[in-house]
């Protein structure tokens, strides 16, 4: 069988920890790295982006990643795409018409959701659809800092009429999808994100450090991924400013994320706002920014951190805390979205009020004070994601 996949912004070469990069493209890459190992045949359709990047690109055994000229091959944010949507239509047709078609469409987010739509009714065969974001749960937590286009929940809308099956990351989804949405329950299936448990695996914290170069005797904070407003890295340098005053003094806080192409990390607003607090809080040398990091080296990350927060005004899943979980280390997180499924309270790790950091910062003494703590949620967390 022949499945074409479309991603318009989330491609799954491209590097993560910018704005429009994040837990899609892995999601993408990971869910059809599986399906080609069990013989289906993945084409990726997404943006071109770049004028260098050819056609084809093959992924993986039986996954290809097709690039597909819609507006000019440059960055655009993800926001002003939609108007170029009819031209990935007309061109994941074309090789559609050239390479014998497909058996079946899977679109990721609601742009790529529309283009789905219109292949669906011109092919006559199945879509099946996953959001990864709603925009009346956008809009619903961002306000008038939502920057989405106006033609967006009226198209998810659509989308969810049309589609014939609706894949939801988590059971809250398909709450927002009924309530929201007016979706029909009996075509939503939940299927959690999943996490590649060999990649994320425990190891010594002491040789993870030695390897980045990591102080051996600092207690260490850890958040990785994108730096944007609603991810609440705010909350987390504000919580380490309410630690008692002997666990303050020894805690390294380190920030994972950022776009892979910056030369000037201080020129991202986020990344100069969240410096200025850690100064104005006299953090400045207890936190650090290092900027984009690849994800072969991540789990070394994890594996350094005595604990990994991510603490977002909301999340439709997050993967972050599957990997912690994976790699065998505690997780606090916003109890919010997906991130309420994924940690299990007092199990797995601590979950916590969003922009409340008098909470997080009364959950990161209980850790600090009780590593033991620390190390049953751990292994708790990596039994979890195992299963």
């Amino acid at each position: 069988m022949r499945i074409a996949f479309i991603s318009e912004h989330a491609s799954p070469l491209a590097p993560l920890g910018g704005a429009d990069q994040g837990g899609q493209n892995v999601y993408v890459a990971e869910l059809s790295r599986h399906l080609g190992q069990l013989g289906f045949l993945v084409d990726i359709f997404t943006r071109r982006d770049d004028p260098a990047l050819p056609e084809r690109v093959p992924l993986a055994p039986n996954v290809t990643v097709v690039h597909i000229a819609a507006g000019p091959p440059e960055p655009i944010p993800k926001d002003h795409l939609f108007p170029l949507m009819p031209a990935m239509v007309e061109g994941i047709d074309r090789v559609a018409a050239a390479t014998g078609g497909y058996a079946l469409l899977h679109s990721h987010f609601w742009m790529s959701g529309w283009v789905g739509c219109v292949l669906r009714r011109r092919w006559r065969v199945p879509l099946v659809q996953t959001f990864h974001a709603l925009g009346v749960t956008k809009r619903r937590h961002q306000g008038a800092a939502d920057t989405s286009p106006l033609e967006r929940i009226p198209t998810e809308r659509q989308i969810v009429r049309q589609a014939d099956c609706i894949i939801a990351t988590a059971p809250h989804e398909v709450e927002e999808l009924a309530r929201d949405y007016w979706a029909d329950r009996a075509k939503i299936t939940v299927v959690p994100c999943g996490v590649d448990t060999t990649h994320f695996r425990p190891q010594p914290a002491g040789a993870a450090r030695q390897r980045l170069g990591l102080p051996l005797d600092r207690l260490i904070l850890l958040y990785v991924g994108r730096v944007l407003p609603r991810k609440g890295i705010d909350t987390i340098l504000l919580a380490l400013d309410r630690l008692p005053c002997d666990l303050r003094s020894r805690v390294l806080g380190l920030v994972v994320g950022g776009a892979a192409d910056a030369t000037d990390p201080l020129a991202d607003p986020e990344v100069a706002r969240l410096h200025a607090l850690a100064w104005a809080l006299g953090l400045s040398d207890q936190v650090r920014f290092t900027g984009w990091r690849p994800r072969a080296v991540l789990p070394d990350y994890f594996a350094a951190a005595d604990v990994v927060v991510t603490t977002p005004w909301y999340e439709p899943f997050g993967m972050v805390p599957l990997e912690a979980m994976a790699c065998g280390r505690p997780v606090v997180a916003a109890a919010v979205g997906g991130l309420a499924f994924s940690v299990v309270h007092e199990e797995t790790g601590l979950l916590v009020p969003p922009r409340d950091p008098a909470a997080l910062a009364v959950a990161l003494t209980r850790l600090f004070r009780q590593p033991d703590l620390g190390r049953r949620l751990g292994a708790a967390g990596r039994a979890r994601g195992v299963q």
